[in-house]
């Protein structure tokens, strides 16, 4: 089966709501700016082949905002597997192997409720974003490592060119540090690539100490520090053509 590259919200609704209730859905979210996505789309299109019974859908995150939102998609990729209305799994990051992993993970469960368990009935629409799974939610996390964290963050800060660690999203930024911030990168046509802090803590309070800055927002260009709200207006004041020096350094 080849990866459905979805074009509208209307397509997106059409095409689960009609899933059977024991279809697995996979999600990916990118962008075509983000250097980590173009790896992966390969992975993808290649896993798509492979795994007849799933059907992949792709999802461009700048395009589509709204199902984005929906997902709470704070960075590219971002993968949602999704069954019977459920989200199984979700994973972040540019490593496709995550996924990969994931994906056998859920198709292992998949196949065994079928054989001990009667097909249940067909889920009734719903149009909010599927419930995550109560077995996922009641499980306790491992902690996550020092070395591990730095690492997810050195891959984080490297996701865009251009990254924003902020409050919320570009779309519905939750204060007002953020929702300045991305208005001058909007004012001044940079495209960005965003984290939304408040979905991870631990990528709040990690990049606390990989920054060596304690405030956000927290903007990183070409995988280096720049600094928070003032510090990105004082540059601009300094230099007009802040952003294109800095990309181009």
């Amino acid at each position: 089966m080849s990866v459905i590259e979805i074009t509208s919200e209307d397509q997106f609704s059409d095409l689960t709501s009609s899933a059977p209730s024991d279809q697995l859905l996979s999600l990916y979210f990118h962008t075509p700016w983000a250097a980590p996505c173009i790896k992966v789309n390969e992975v993808y299109t290649r896993l798509a082949a492979e795994n007849p019974s799933v059907k992949f859908l792709s999802i461009n995150a700048d395009n589509l905002p709204d199902i984005s939102e929906l997902f709470e998609v704070a960075t590219v990729p971002y993968f949602v597997l999704i069954k019977d209305d459920t989200i199984l799994k979700e994973v972040s990051g540019a490593d496709p192997n995550d996924f990969i992993q994931a994906l056998n993970q859920v198709q292992i469960v998949t196949q065994t409720e079928r054989q001990q368990k009667p097909q249940a009935p067909l889920a009734a629409t719903n149009t909010s974003a599927p419930a995550p799974a109560q077995e996922a939610a009641t499980q306790p996390q491992e902690e996550e490592s020092e070395e591990s964290l730095n690492e997810r963050l050195q891959q984080l800060t490297n996701a865009a060119p251009v990254m924003l660690f902020m409050k919320g999203t570009p779309a519905a930024p939750q204060c007002g540090f953020s929702r300045q911030l991305v208005a001058i990168l909007r004012e001044n046509q940079v495209r960005f690539g965003f984290f939304d802090i408040l979905k991870d803590d631990s990528v709040r309070q990690g990049l606390k100490t990989f920054s060596d800055w304690p405030t956000f927002p927290q903007l990183y260009v070409n995988g280096e520090f720049q600094g928070g709200l003032d510090i990105i207006k004082e540059n601009l004041e300094e230099d007009p053509q802040f952003f294109q020096n800095a990309l181009e350094a």
